[in-house]
């Protein structure tokens, strides 16, 4: 018999979703699936040293069938129809009500890059997602003040995004270790509301983040599978988005979609993180893999435009759907300017989207909704989707997915700056237990501080020269952090943010995620 333990402090109202047959169907998840997860992740580091041996990457020519066959995934599920508008955000109480009432058709309910996973959190979360679903939620602040869900209109569609498959979760051990994180996220959520989800006319979907290949959706499809047999659901019931946001995948988004099966919906580009991924996978390779200041790297930089085009194209020729970016920006209430400048970036954005066939868009902010809805409606009309628009132009090779050297912009010392700077404060609230941070009027999450402190890491180890014409070394950057810590000033956990920004940025050896270190320090 499976021994689950809890060994994470109390939280308020636990008992509600930590119950004995909730964990005995977790911790079977991680006795049937933990140890191919593990095996897994073991795979991720022998294909990197692959691609680093070769220094490139391309499609896999052991799947070329799965690319040229006849198949399509089924069609969206209710609540899935229509996505035009996607908001995103972590499972706290406020802002999981502001989210759903915000008018946006899914929230995707954040339980990976925008929450710290302080076990308060993890709990939490899961309570926040129960009351959710049952329409219960509500939240009094300190204040006084109510936040109850609207009863005018529909509520958006609650997609919950689990934790990556690299991530433990050390405070629910299973016959002695570590649960893996994707698993108890998952795992709570499908036994608590599957059924509820299912009898509401709508379904238990997920956003699946991190992958690097069609492997781990396989594993995905087992999960799945195995869960509708033991909760009793029907079969294909549980439909999941899968983000492309790591390099591999860029290579692999037909095989993913082939190997999730019936259980796929869509595909989702992840800027930030993909961006991170280039470089981590290609760290070895040399000046010409180096990226210029991350603010320059826009959506229309020739490699950019080839990830996506290939990812909505795949898309629907596959019958899934296409979701586009993070617009990150937080409008101003108090500023008319500069509230005008950031609606206006992100109506550029969501009009490109619109146009180059996605069928709907992340906002992080309820004032970004109306914005990004107005864009695709005009491209929608009165239709849910556009999944009827082929992309037969498109024909993407691998060298325009890996076009680094045709990404324009430059690498400064301002760039370098604010690389520290984000990331560092980003960091201090993270280790303080929020995980979605506004920072110089953008919505920051794991995502920001993983790009900033890799780009860090790839300027020294390829003495790259900036505007100023100082080379970036070792003490320049320690120089820079020192500066920018005491421009922060106090700061609850800034002391540990530094030194964990140091750790991961100035490490010989490239930490894969700075969430595992990172870990470490947090409850």
């Amino acid at each position: 018999m499976t021994d689950v333990r809890v060994v994470g402090p109390d939280v308020d109202r636990s008992d509600e979703v930590l119950t004995p047959e909730a964990l005995a169907f977790v911790g079977d998840l991680q006795s049937r699936f933990g140890a191919q997860r593990d095996a897994l992740l073991a795979a991720r580091g022998a294909r990197r040293a692959e691609i680093a041996a070769a220094g490139t990457i391309d499609f896999r020519p052991g799947t070329a069938e799965v690319r040229d066959g006849d198949w399509r995934v089924p069609p969206p599920p209710p609540g899935l129809v229509d996505r035009r508008v996607e908001i995103t955000g972590p499972t706290e109480p406020k802002m999981a009500v502001n989210a759903l009432n915000c008018g946006a058709d899914v929230w995707l309910a954040d339980l990976e890059d925008a929450n710290t996973p302080h076990w308060r959190n993890v709990v939490g979360g899961q309570v926040v997602l129960r009351d959710a679903v049952r329409r219960t939620l509500a939240f009094t602040s300190p204040e006084g003040r109510e936040y109850r869900l609207r009863e005018d209109g529909d509520l958006p569609t609650i997609v919950p995004r689990p934790r990556g498959w690299h991530l433990p979760e050390r405070h629910l051990l299973v016959d002695g270790e570590p649960a893996v994180g994707a698993l108890v996220d998952a795992g709570l959520y499908l036994f608590h509301n599957a059924q509820e989800q299912l009898d509401r006319g709508s379904g238990p979907y997920f956003y699946l983040p991190k992958m690097e290949g069609h492997l781990e959706a396989a594993l995905w499809a087992l999960v799945f599978d195995h869960s509708e047999q033991a909760l009793g659901l029907p079969a294909g019931s549980i439909r999941a988005t899968m983000l492309i946001e790591t390099i591999p995948a860029a290579f692999e988004m037909e095989e993913m979609l082939h190997a999730l099966g019936s259980h796929a919906a869509a595909l989702n580009a992840g800027r930030w993180d993909y961006l991170f991924s280039v470089i981590k996978t290609f760290r070895d390779a040399g000046p010409s893999f180096v990226l210029p200041d991350r603010g320059a790297v826009t959506m229309t930089a020739p490699m950019m435009r080839a990830y996506t085009d290939q990812l909505v194209a795949v898309c629907h020729r596959r019958g899934a759907m296409a979701i586009g970016g993070m617009a990150a920006a937080i409008p101003s209430r108090r500023d008319a300017e500069a509230n005008e400048r950031a609606l206006a970036k992100v109506r550029e954005d969501k009009t490109r989207e619109a146009g180059d066939g996605f069928d709907g868009s992340w906002v992080a902010h309820p004032d970004l909704v109306a914005t990004c809805r107005e864009a695709f409606d005009a491209v929608l009309g009165d239709r849910p989707n556009q999944l009827d628009r082929q992309r037969p132009e498109v024909s993407v090779t691998p060298a325009q997915l890996l076009d680094v050297p045709g990404v324009p912009g430059e690498r400064t010392l301002a760039g370098l700056r604010s690389n520290v700077e984000v990331a560092i404060r980003y960091l201090a609230a993270w280790l303080g237990g929020n995980g979605a941070v506004g920072i110089h009027g953008l919505m920051e999450d794991a995502a920001t501080a993983e790009i900033s402190r890799s780009q860090v890491w790839q300027w020294v180890h390829n003495e790259v020269v900036l505007d100023t014409g100082e080379t970036v070394t070792e003490e320049l950057v320690r120089r820079v952090v020192a500066e920018e810590v005491a421009g922060i000033g106090e700061l609850p956990h800034l002391d540990d943010a530094r030194r964990l920004f140091e750790q991961v940025a100035l490490a010989a050896d490239f930490p894969d995620f700075l969430t595992l270190p990172a870990y470490e320090l947090v409850d």
